[in-house]
């Protein structure tokens, strides 16, 4: 049995559904009435919500019940978007999803006093979990490991942030492949990693399982980064949901594009486009410019290429798990992954 796109699509909403109002319950608890609607905003914006279903998804692969994994598949949910809330400050995001940021709806004030709401939520959701402490210890893991992760990624920008001194001191003058992969592999696949290690504690799942369960998490991680990194170039704004060229902008020097882009271009036109990412302005013209200059390159191939072995390494630790209707989701899951417009 395989699952086209469309069926995908369905089953990631039906999770989406399942999942929703549990967050919003998690969220509301203990929250003055006339706060509820800006400390909800952020969960309710839409998305697929891959990683809460990847809990439930695995848990039920494992013949673990749904009951013992929708709380902690809320709560990785909550803690993923408490990092795009706290992420859209940093990069000075305002739109995600199509719509407002949250900081760009409420300010940065009340962003900043919501993402602490988020992180409290989170540990509700580890508190109401099969194994507590167990998840409670992996999620605060998870969330630091992410930290980690985003002052990589600040400190790879090519310039700006001038009145941070650590910044401008500690920053990457040169950005090589294992740094690029020791940023994601925080970043983004740590997250990846633990929901599908939750939907394995969840399911009683041996040590065994649980290692292959997590290596599965973490390759496709890289893949999802891997392919937002396409998207932030060559995807479009309707369908991706954000600014294109957003990393262009916020002088990303960690997107995987960009460097391969970079390392192939003559030395002039690798001079302009580093000429335009440590501008103190960057203008609709200069992103243009840039991408131009880009898909004179065969970087979009070479980033696809890249996202297609992780996916494909991801999709190598199925074998060593049971093979019914869910791991056929796991799979598609992978494929979808690096085929995502969004």
């Amino acid at each position: 049995m395989s699952f086209s796109e469309k069926n995908l699509d369905s089953i990631l909403n039906k999770y989406s559904k399942m999942v929703t109002p549990v967050m919003g319950e998690l969220l509301g608890c203990y929250v003055d009435k006339k706060n509820q609607e800006i400390v909800k905003y952020q969960v309710f914006t839409g998305g697929k919500k891959i990683r809460p279903a990847l809990v439930l998804i695995i848990c039920q692969l494992l013949g673990g019940k749904m009951k013992e994994a929708i709380y902690p598949a809320a709560g990785l949910e909550i803690l993923h978007n408490y990092s795009l809330i706290i992420d859209d400050i940093i990069d000075n995001s305002n739109l995600r999803r199509n719509k407002p940021t949250t900081w760009f709806k409420f300010g940065r004030s009340i962003a900043q006093c919501v993402g602490i709401d988020y992180s409290a939520a989170a540990f509700q959701a580890a508190n109401q979990s099969k194994n507590p402490v167990k998840i409670s210890e992996l999620f605060a893991k998870t969330m630091k490991t992410i930290v980690d992760g985003e002052i990589l990624d600040i400190l790879f920008e090519r310039a700006g942030r001038k009145e941070e001194p650590y910044i401008v001191k500690n920053r990457y003058r040169n950005i090589a492949n294992k740094d690029y992969f020791k940023m994601v592999s925080k970043k983004t696949a740590a997250l990846f990693q633990t929901c599908c290690e939750t939907g394995g504690i969840a399911a009683d799942a041996s040590e065994r399982k649980l290692k292959t369960l997590k290596n599965y998490g973490f390759n496709l991680g890289i893949a999802f980064q891997i392919q937002d990194d396409i998207l932030d170039i060559f995807g479009e704004k309707k369908s991706f949901g954000k600014k294109i060229g957003k990393d262009i902008i916020e002088r990303k020097g960690g997107n995987i594009v960009i460097m391969l882009a970079l390392k192939e271009l003559p030395k002039s036109e690798k001079k302009r486009v580093l000429e335009i990412m440590r501008k103190n302005e960057i203008k609709n013209k200069d992103i243009q410019g840039v991408i131009k200059l880009i898909k004179k390159t065969n970087s979009l191939q070479g980033a696809y290429r890249l996202g297609k072995i992780f996916a494909e390494k991801a999709k190598a630790n199925l074998n060593y798990l049971p093979k019914n209707k869910w791991s056929n989701i796991l799979n598609e899951i992978a494929n979808f992954t690096i085929k995502r417009k969004n």
